[in-house]
């Protein structure tokens, strides 16, 4: 907040700068004074140069108000208050500005001097050079419009056009400007730039390139001296594989931070992975970003991209090689085979598995997995197997009023393709599956107890069974069902918490009340 506060300072003084010039120029009536020559070695008329001109030689001082100007030979127009100067050329006003040149044309009425060949002006610690360069006195200001370079104690700046107020300590530049700093280079379209706090306002299309990385920004300031960046209109900085953009950033170089208002987004084009939101910032030391308001994180690495929305997300890179996402509260993500919602997410690109904590509900084509924490391990991005820990319950829909059901301890689900082929539970088992005639139809309810369970599955359907430990099975025709034996404690469907497409992940859905787990793995007898 600060840094917009000088800003925005900074560009009303700026406006303020160039207000007063104007009105200056406008306004006020300068009075005419007289062009003295104060000494030169000889004098004499050239009738074939000019009839009215005095020609004078050797050690030629002339005095204007407050301006003295020195040179070898000159021609001194006295009619029309206006001279030219050859040769060591130097202008002095007061004891701080001081211009040299070769040749000189001075209009004493409208006092301005325009100076050519090898010209440099020097204002205390600032030197202006170029071959061409108009000094207006009344504004104060010297201007250059065929190439020209300004150095001061820190940077060197270089445009097509530019100019200088020795009053203000404000350059502009425009057209190929080039700014070098020990520690960057600046390259711009339009340029302001104060000589005395060394800041640079940003005014055209820019790129700052420096070891650590480039920027790319259209309007903004850099702080030369403390190396610190307030950049606006969508600018972009890229460091190594990292890309950060937003509507606003504010910028440390020396530090390596960015913080970035409106919009946000870090890129790392090497893990394929972009973090989004309103608000987040990026320490490029410790390779930790973060975001939030509007949160949200997409992983494109394998083609089908997976959408993640939080409150909050945090993501650090180490080496460019690892990579650990966390999600904070209200978590939701969707990819095209694989769905859930959980309140806390992390991932660890280094062991490439996926943590779901409290709540955790996850949706893969008809099945549901839920329980008390998730683990999905990935492999190159697609799902190895998930592994539900200590509450595990499994869920499939068979249609609108009938599901098979797997509740344990712990629940493994190995996948092939993007599809469930097995699925291995442990402790405290208890299923129900409707077995399938070939035309589709139900044969009944088959209810299990054991203390293990594998299930192989094809296309979505019970392909095998295999189930140890003194298993207890019951098969209770369709007609003879009760309501209250087509369910498990516990059974839920949460497919009204399923995020639907990538959109969906933005709105907030919450479990209803009652459809909240006992967390009971006990056999009902």
């Amino acid at each position: 907040m600060k840094q917009r506060r000088r800003f925005s300072l900074i560009c009303l003084f700026i406006g303020c700068v160039l207000c007063a010039w104007s009105q200056a120029q406008d306004s006020v009536q300068v009075k005419k004074t007289k062009v003295y020559l104060e000494h030169a070695n000889t004098l004499s008329f050239d009738q074939a140069v000019n009839a009215e001109a005095q020609v004078l030689v050797g050690d030629v001082c002339f005095r204007h108000d407050s301006s003295y100007m020195y040179c070898d030979s000159a021609y001194f127009y006295e009619k029309s208050n206006s001279l030219e100067a050859f040769s060591n050329v130097r202008m002095e006003q007061g004891d701080t500005l001081f211009v040299y040149g070769q040749y000189l044309f001075y209009d004493g009425d409208a006092r301005i001097a325009y100076l050519r060949e090898n010209v440099r002006m020097e204002n205390r610690q600032v030197t202006l050079f170029t071959d061409s360069l108009n000094y207006e006195r009344i504004p104060n200001i010297g201007y250059y419009f065929e190439g020209g370079m300004i150095v001061d104690s820190l940077n060197q700046l270089s445009s097509y056009y530019g100019q200088y107020s020795p009053a203000t300590k404000w350059a502009v530049f425009n057209d190929s400007v080039r700014l070098e700093n020990p520690n960057f280079t600046l390259y711009s379209d339009t340029l302001h730039y104060n000589t005395e706090s060394k800041l640079s306002t940003i005014l055209g299309p820019s790129v700052i390139v420096s070891d650590s990385g480039t920027i790319y920004s259209s309007r903004g300031w850099y702080d030369t001296v403390n190396n610190t960046a307030m950049l606006l209109d969508r600018s972009e900085l890229v460091s190594g594989n990292r890309i950060l953009t937003g509507d606003s950033i504010a910028y440390d170089r020396q530090n390596g931070f960015g913080e970035v208002f409106g919009d946000m987004c870090i890129e790392d084009t090497l893990q394929h992975i972009m973090l989004k939101g309103e608000y987040g910032y990026y320490d490029e030391r410790t390779g930790y970003a973060f975001a939030t308001d509007s949160a949200r994180c997409l992983e494109y690495s394998q083609g089908d991209t997976l959408y993640l929305h939080a409150d909050t997300l945090q993501m650090t890179t180490v080496d460019s090689t690892y990579r650990e996402l966390k999600a904070f509260h209200g978590v939701r993500f969707f990819r095209t085979d694989l769905q859930g919602v959980c309140d806390s997410m992390q991932f660890n690109s280094r062991d490439s598995i996926l943590y779901m904590y409290d709540d955790p509900v996850l949706w893969n084509t008809q099945y549901q997995l839920y329980g008390d924490t998730i683990l999905v391990y990935m492999n190159d991005s697609t799902i190895d197997f998930v592994h539900v820990k200590q509450f595990a319950f499994a869920a499939q829909e068979v249609d609108t009023t009938y599901y098979n059901q797997i509740k344990g301890n712990d629940l493994k689900a190995y996948f092939q393709g993007q599809a469930v082929r097995q699925i291995d539970v442990a402790g405290s088992v208890e299923t129900i599956y409707y077995p399938l005639e070939k035309d589709g139809s139900m044969v009944g309810l088959n209810f299990l107890q054991s203390a293990y369970l594998t299930m192989w599955l094809n296309q979505n359907k019970i392909e095998r069974l295999r189930v140890t430990n003194n298993p207890k099975g019951l098969l209770t025709p369709i007609p003879d069902l009760k309501p209250d034996q087509k369910e498990l404690k516990d059974f839920f469907w949460y497919d009204y918490l399923r995020p639907q497409n990538k959109e969906d992940i933005y709105v907030v859905k919450r479990k209803r009340v009652q459809d909240a787990p006992k967390r009971s793995n006990k056999f009902v007898h």
